[in-house]
């Protein structure tokens, strides 16, 4: 190779490079700190191109990380039974009957017979990462259905009763899923609370 090809090439190269760091330093604060994304760099794609080499694309691998649907009505069985311990208290279970992993957002707003309004959640129950089934796998929320010391007012027995899911954006779908109560209905009373979706029956019923 000549000293004057040596010398164009290398200016090329220079010129490349020059413009890389021109347009990272234009793509408009992509650094740790920001949160954005890369501007695609059709330099570097071009380079790797003509060299047989593969750029990785930020952001690749975001797709497996985000996979799942939200776990609704329509891809879970939901039960509810009855517990002697802790008293007065209802377990309800959540299993994904569906073909890929759904997610339990918040906690679910029941709809309990003649009540006109949901009961209000525990909020010391609130998990640390959102509840997650794989097919066949359950999640679970504890509803503690009226006071053990009869401090409760307002009390009837309800025979029916409606569980409704939260999406991703925390927000109440749909009219409910019809859950059966066991036996003739439960007793509930003013102290009705609910629990977070959860991963453990205990964690559930330790509210």
């Amino acid at each position: 190779m000549s000293s004057t090809t040596f010398r164009r090439r290398t200016a090329l190269l220079t010129a490349g490079f020059a413009a890389v760091a021109s347009l990272a330093l234009t793509a408009g604060g992509t650094g740790p700190h920001t949160g954005a994304l890369p501007a695609p760099n059709t330099v570097v794609d071009a380079e790797a191109a003509a060299f047989g080499t593969t750029v990785p694309k930020t952001g690749q691998g975001t797709k497996a990380s985000s996979a799942g649907v939200t776990c609704t009505g329509a891809n879970t069985k939901v039960t509810a039974r009855t517990v002697t311990r802790p008293v007065n208290h209802m377990l309800l279970t959540v299993k994904n009957t569906g073909s890929r992993t759904c997610h339990l957002y918040g906690y679910p707003a029941l709809r309990f017979q003649f009540a006109q309004a949901v009961p209000p959640v525990v909020e010391d129950s609130q998990p640390q990462a959102v509840t997650t089934l794989d097919p066949g796998q359950s999640g679970y929320a504890g509803v503690n259905l009226s006071s053990a010391d009869g401090s409760g007012t307002g009390g009837y027995t309800a025979k029916t009763l409606a569980v409704i899911f939260q999406n991703r954006a925390l927000d109440f779908v749909g009219s409910g899923v019809g859950v059966p109560l066991p036996g003739k209905g439960v007793h509930i009373d003013s102290s009705l609370r609910t629990t977070y979706w959860l991963s453990d029956p205990q964690d559930a019923l330790s509210w």
